[in-house]
């Protein structure tokens, strides 16, 4: 099965539900976007990973990379390897004295890990082609910052007073019209709501 590299783009905050972020990964050389919902400590510890921030003490993410480290095991990549049931699967790809080793690791905690390591990520065709959003060539992603992540400040949009249950009540070009401009507000954890009611609908 072919792999494809992804790269992180952006960490987003949802604008209508409270605590929830998303990490965006971007199809490297393309234009499809694969957008994962994570915690809010799995939010920081990738930006702060991403802004090259030093806490005062390690961080969980930076004792596990400093442990690798010590004991000579590099992080060659990660795959992000199943989708189940909406949930993302994923594996650290590791290797000790020329012999590899696959971890088994929760995606988010494994794409801070990649942040750490700058090592390459993937994921599969059929992953990206089922999960994945197309966007507009001249829309680019745009990382948030530790200190932005850390404030739950966002404002509700218009787009904030449609429930799930109004999505459902919604043609598909209503939908399809809805998704572009949540994606122009990059609230990514609403696209996935949408796009996921958008295949629902096609199958």
């Amino acid at each position: 099965m072919k792999k494809i590299e992804l790269e992180i783009v952006a960490l987003s905050h949802s604008i209508t539900q409270t605590h929830s972020y998303a990490v965006v990964l971007g199809e490297v050389n393309g234009l499809r976007r694969l957008p994962i919902v994570i915690g809010g400590f799995e939010a920081q510890a990738i930006a702060v990973a991403l802004e090259r921030m030093q806490p005062s003490r390690p961080l969980t993410h930076d004792l596990f990379a400093n442990f690798m480290s010590t004991f000579n095991i590099d992080l060659v990549e990660v795959i992000i390897y199943k989708l189940e049931e909406g949930i993302f699967f994923a594996k650290l790809v590791c290797q000790n004295d020329g012999e590899a080793v696959e971890i088994d690791s929760r995606t988010s905690d494994a794409l801070a890990m990649a942040v750490r390591a700058s090592c390459r990520i993937f994921t599969y065709e059929n992953i990206l082609e089922t999960a994945g959003l197309y966007l507009d060539q001249n829309e680019e992603g745009s990382e948030t910052s530790a200190a932005d992540i850390s404030q739950s400040h966002a404002t509700v949009s218009n787009t904030g007073s449609v429930s799930d249950k109004d999505l459902k009540s919604m043609s598909l070009d209503d939908l399809n019209k809805l998704l572009q401009q949540v994606l122009e507000q990059e609230d990514y954890v609403r696209a996935i709501n949408i796009r996921d009611e958008i295949k629902n609908r096609k199958k």
